[in-house]
């Protein structure tokens, strides 16, 4: 019925926008030309955070970043990308990637968050690759997951780009793009406050250096403490990110990038509650913490070194290299005795780990005529050098057998009291070396071609990948060629339609319980799809259809104890589904993001873990979400601003796929909040969670003989406080 009735309010709202569509709109207009002139450089860098400052109600955006190399508009583009800009960013008062960024998308969920450190994303049935201005920076753990302080926008691509984009997974990826600096920047002070002790203060400035404005810089700043709704949880955190920029000459300009952030939380694993009753059987604020812990300490930096030269006016090549570093001395608590009563045994293992990445890139754009066909021109090197070091091999109990009960955890004191672990040898030497280490090299090259005054644009591409592979001791190269074919035709200047056959090929680690082999992720996707923009480029839709066949996806294995990583490769999978996205400004002061996914994820062939025709874990089938914000621009209340935000989240699969496992509930979420401004100051204030909603996900699996379930919640209702002020 939720359903339904979410269905029926967004299409009323698509039917009364539709009405009010003048037949005689105007043509298109982008903010980027075709051309590669000398201002090309700095309108890839700097026009985006120009534009969208200059326009905070402007939701919508025509064009990716550069570091997704397709030097076209979005609406060109023969596949599904959406775009959260900053202003949407600072709207909702999104602080991080695990901060509600991903309702703004189509069929997009999260998994196993662990508190506000690592996120995991997934979309059309499995996970989506983690990038950052274009690098791939997917790992086990890490790197931190970015604050939004540092952040421009976060580019969604949906479908396959390992073509282009190192390896990236058949189900898409996400590209955090960020802030670079610009001439004009507008400096930005910001603060905020919540609930369960929540505060934060955010800095951004920058601009020139010099009085001819070549030598440009960018400076955030972010430092933000909070505790929970559970007892003992806490997470402290700051972050700088400077960024410098020079132009060189006419032609060249070179970026230095610097971030650093710092984190000091309670153990990973406190967002976790058991029982062997079926979820939501404990209390929402429940927790398996016990009192005095060690606290987890990550540290997380990365420099990052870009230079973008243009060859000619229609010819440039970009080049880029990367390191990035992530330290982390902590522990993971878990259990690994619980019976029918709710008797538990915690154990906490030590959960030291190093993990480091190096990157560089090298790739040209550029168009070049052959009679009446335009070739839109790609083609790149990536390489990358992925080292992961981690020391899980001690383990304590905190509890006997009957000393702790979930049902009555009275402060949750460790009867046997807490662990002291011998970091006497470095994590390098304690882990034995490397747990997991990826090396790849591709090449890839793309000619887009324009026919009929390019109306019709027909891709041809392909990447060979040549990849080595070293999981817990066992070493595997592979060597693949993934060949793309898209077309893509403009109806008008404001509508195109397009196609897409893509491949996808993903070197994978992890450790099955039996030592087999893990094999690479191969698939292919098939796509058809609409885009328009509407009113002049005040809003976009988006309409898609795909089917993506892949191989070799991997779980978590159920049977897992706190010390245990094993994973299961589930065979060959079909995930074939629909999305529907909206965005932009609907009319003067009215935004609107709204968004539909229907997702069917299921195994196609019969392994020895799972039979033919099981649900594929961690997604579900119907995801939707709406978001409206009002302005009032006139009058008495001039200035002032209303928001409200609806997630749903139905026929949800679990983390795991086991036998006798409950189903997870339909995930019903409203959001609400009221703001003011005058253009120098802001005040916004948001209610998550506002009708106080038992929100969770979660999987079950057997401890010893005793099937368990175990989930995390979401807080109860909160609200959160924002102040900010340009100058």
């Amino acid at each position: 019925m939720k359903l339904y009735i979410f269905i029926v309010l967004f299409i009323t709202c698509c039917n009364v926008v539709l009405s009010q569509v003048d037949t005689t709109q105007n043509s298109l207009t982008t903010e980027n030309s075709d051309s590669l002139k000398t201002s090309k450089i700095f309108k890839e860098n700097h026009l985006d955070s120009i534009i969208i400052r200059n326009n905070q109600e402007k939701y919508n955006s025509k064009n990716i970043s550069g570091s997704l190399r397709l030097d076209e508009p979005i609406l060109e583009i023969p596949q599904n990308i959406q775009i959260v800009n900053s202003a949407i960013i600072k709207d909702q008062l999104i602080t991080s990637m695990s901060d509600g960024l991903i309702k703004n998308i189509s069929g997009v969920t999260r998994l196993e968050h662990w508190g506000d450190t690592y996120v995991r994303i997934n979309m059309r049935g499995s996970r989506a690759s983690a990038f950052r201005d274009g690098m791939n920076v997917t790992s086990t753990w890490g790197p931190l997951t970015e604050d939004m302080s540092f952040v421009e926008r976060v580019e969604i691509v949906k479908g396959p780009s390992g073509f282009m984009m190192s390896n990236g997974e058949p189900s898409g990826i996400y590209n955090v793009v960020m802030k670079k600096p610009v001439k004009n920047n507008q400096n930005l002070i910001s603060l905020m406050l919540g609930s369960y002790d929540y505060y934060r203060g955010a800095l951004d400035i920058g601009g020139k250096i010099d009085q001819k404005g070549k030598l440009l810089y960018r400076l955030n700043i972010y430092g933000q403490s909070n505790n929970s709704f559970r007892k003992y949880e806490f997470n402290k955190k700051a972050g700088i990110a400077p960024v410098l920029s020079y132009q060189i000459d006419d032609n060249t300009l070179l970026t230095l990038e610097y971030t650093y952030q710092s984190v000091n939380m309670s153990n990973i694993g406190s967002y976790y509650s058991f029982s062997p009753s079926g979820y939501a059987s404990l209390p929402r604020n429940y927790s398996v913490l016990a009192p005095g812990m060690e606290p987890t300490k990550i540290e997380d930096q990365s420099f990052t070194v870009n230079l973008q030269h243009n060859l000619s006016e229609n010819w440039k090549i970009t080049a880029q290299a990367a390191y990035f570093n992530y330290y982390k001395k902590g522990s993971s608590l878990w259990l690994n005795y619980i019976n029918t009563h709710g008797d538990l045994r915690r154990t906490v293992s030590i959960g030291d780990a190093i993990n480091e990445m190096k990157f560089g890139q090298v790739f040209v754009n550029g168009s070049i005529n052959t009679g009446k066909i335009k070739h839109r021109i790609l083609a790149g090197l990536d390489l990358g050098n992925k080292e992961y070091w981690g020391d899980w091999s001690q383990t304590f109990a905190l509890d006997t057998e009957d000393s702790y009960n979930i049902y009555a955890p009275g402060n949750g004191s460790a009867s046997l009291g807490l662990p002291t672990f011998d970091r006497s040898k470095s994590i390098k030497e304690r882990s034995g070396g490397s747990k997991y280490l990826l090396k790849y090299t591709g090449i890839y090259v793309q000619d887009e071609l324009g026919v009929f005054d390019e109306k019709l644009r027909i891709t041809i591409a392909t990447r060979y990948t040549s990849a080595e592979d070293t999981s817990y001791g066992v070493t595997a190269e592979k060597n693949r060629f993934t060949p793309r074919l898209g077309i893509s035709y403009s109806l008008t200047p404001n509508t195109s339609l397009y196609a897409l056959y893509d491949q996808a090929f993903v070197p994978q680690s992890g450790n099955k319980r039996d030592g087999g082999k893990i094999d690479p992720i191969v698939g292919n996707n098939i796509e058809l799809g609409a885009k328009k923009i509407w009113f002049d480029g005040k809003w976009n839709s988006s309409l898609s259809v795909y089917q993506i066949t892949k191989k070799n996806q991997l779980s978590a294995d159920p049977d897992n104890t706190s010390s245990e990583s094993y994973v299961l490769q589930l065979g060959k999978t079909r995930t074939q589904g629909v999305e529907v996205d909206i965005q932009g400004t609907l009319s003067k002061g009215f935004n609107m993001i709204a968004n539909y996914a229907f997702t069917e994820s299921k195994i196609t062939e019969d392994t020895k873990q799972y039979k033919k025709g099981t649900l594929v874990p961690g997604y579900a089938k119907h995801v939707a979400n709406i978001i409206l914000r009002y302005s009032f621009s006139e009058g008495i209340l001039k200035g002032w601003g209303i928001n409200t935000a609806y997630t749903l989240q139905a026929d949800r699969s679990t983390w795991n796929t086991v036998e006798g496992e409950k189903a997870l509930p339909d995930y019903n979420r409203f959001d609400a909040g009221i703001s003011w401004t005058n253009n120098k100051i802001t005040i916004a204030l948001n209610i998550n969670n506002l009708f106080d909603q038992y929100l969770y996900s979660g999987s079950a699996g057997n401890i010893g003989k005793v099937m368990t379930w175990r989930w995390q919640t979401e807080a109860s209702r909160n609200y959160r406080l924002g102040i900010s002020y340009t100058f």
